[in-house]
């Protein structure tokens, strides 16, 4: 077995260690001056932007909507719900006192839609403005930015041999095509709590607004 002298190990020793003490150092300052080259060059050929990523946020629901329902569909819930926490103080009464008296108490009136309308503005405690006064037949129709939550509209009923019809306005589940959720009551002695329904309002020939 060949022995080398400690002074050789020591000798190989240290030119292996003065080897890698000059190498690292000068690699090391090559790639720094190669970064910061790139960056220098990336910030001056390009304006890229990342996109901007819309995230929308789960819909949680209110306790009071926490049932289950068969007079409104669970998916225009959040609808129903955002009606009553955005809209004004006398409308939001209205929308909370309809809600009420559908949903939780499933209120039977005797009479037909404005008699049942009339008791949930009568129970609100709240008085009704008269924003836009047309007839059945010739109008003026009111245009869709004219309505809002809460409002007491007459309207042609499309969906049902274009009768006259009156409901409660919750909100619009499509605007452009004039599609919104209604509170309506059919009544006739149907014994039937109202029901929240999607309602064609192309033609809405009076607007009475909830007012304190």
């Amino acid at each position: 077995m060949l022995r080398l002298p400690i002074s050789s190990v020591t000798a190989s020793g240290s030119f292996l260690l003065l080897t890698f003490g000059l190498v690292a150092p000068t690699h090391a300052d090559s790639m720094s001056a190669l970064i910061a080259q790139k960056s220098a060059q990336s910030t001056t050929t390009t304006s890229y932007r990342y996109p901007d990523v819309s995230r929308q946020a789960p819909t949680v629901l209110p306790a009071f909507l926490s049932g289950n329902y068969d007079n409104v569909d669970s998916e225009y819930l959040p609808l129903l719900s955002s009606a009553e926490t955005q809209s004004s103080p006398a409308a939001r009464e209205v929308v909370s006192t309809a809600r009420k008296m559908a949903l939780n108490e499933r209120t039977i009136i005797q009479g037909g839609c404005w008699d049942y309308l009339n008791a949930v503005f009568n129970r609100a405690g709240v008085t009704r403005d008269t924003i836009h006064k047309g007839t059945y037949g010739q109008g003026p129709y009111a245009s869709s930015g004219e309505i809002e939550v809460g409002d007491w509209l007459y309207y042609i009923n499309h969906g049902y041999n274009d009768v006259e019809h009156s409901g409660l306005f919750v909100g619009w589940v499509d605007e452009r095509a004039k599609q919104a959720l209604i509170l309506s009551y059919a009544g006739e002695n149907r014994r039937e709590p109202a029901r929240y329904r999607v309602y064609d309002l192309s033609n809405v020939y009076q607007i009475m607004r909830p007012s304190v």
